[in-house]
């Protein structure tokens, strides 16, 4: 089994705060990495092995310079020659890019797409507009919650 650092005691960290998440300092780097929004478990796997850190060792125990390395390899992974089937945004409609979205960037990029499907008025843009289920899904039957359906019968 791969033996864990121990942290001394001055340098352990029990909460991190990296691009405006709450890290947990006592699980190990690379699951703690997923609590970064856009970040998974083999995507953050990756960059810690880009960034030369141990993929068991205790997110507590990086110091400012493990964390910086690693948030530049989440913001800029090409220039670290990552895969591009790795990163979660291929061919940005607007540039024709190939970028990873972290953090709050992927509520921002999600509600302008959003927002441009409705502006064209696109049918996944309407569906979205009015409430309803965009992917194809039944809707006669399911998805009530919240709506008002039926008749209902007077008591007494």
């Amino acid at each position: 089994m791969a033996e864990i650092e121990e942290p001394k005691d001055g340098d352990f960290h029990h909460i991190l705060r990296i691009l405006n998440t709450n890290i947990q300092g006592t699980s190990n780097a690379f699951i703690a990495m997923t609590a970064i929004k856009g970040n998974g478990r083999r995507f953050s796997q990756i960059c810690l092995k880009k960034a030369d850190i141990a993929v068991r060792r205790r997110a507590g125990t990086l110091s400012n310079d493990d964390i910086t390395r690693v948030v530049d390899i989440l913001q800029n992974p090409l220039t670290y020659r990552l895969p591009v089937y790795l990163l979660n945004r291929k061919k940005d409609p607007k540039d024709g890019k190939d970028c990873q979205l972290v953090s709050n960037t992927i509520d921002m990029r999600r509600r302008d797409d959003l927002e441009k499907m409705r502006k064209i008025k696109l049918h996944r843009g309407i569906r979205h507009m009015y409430g309803l289920r965009v992917r194809g899904q039944h809707t006669k039957t399911t998805g009530r919650r919240g709506k008002t359906v039926g008749v209902s019968k007077k008591k007494g």
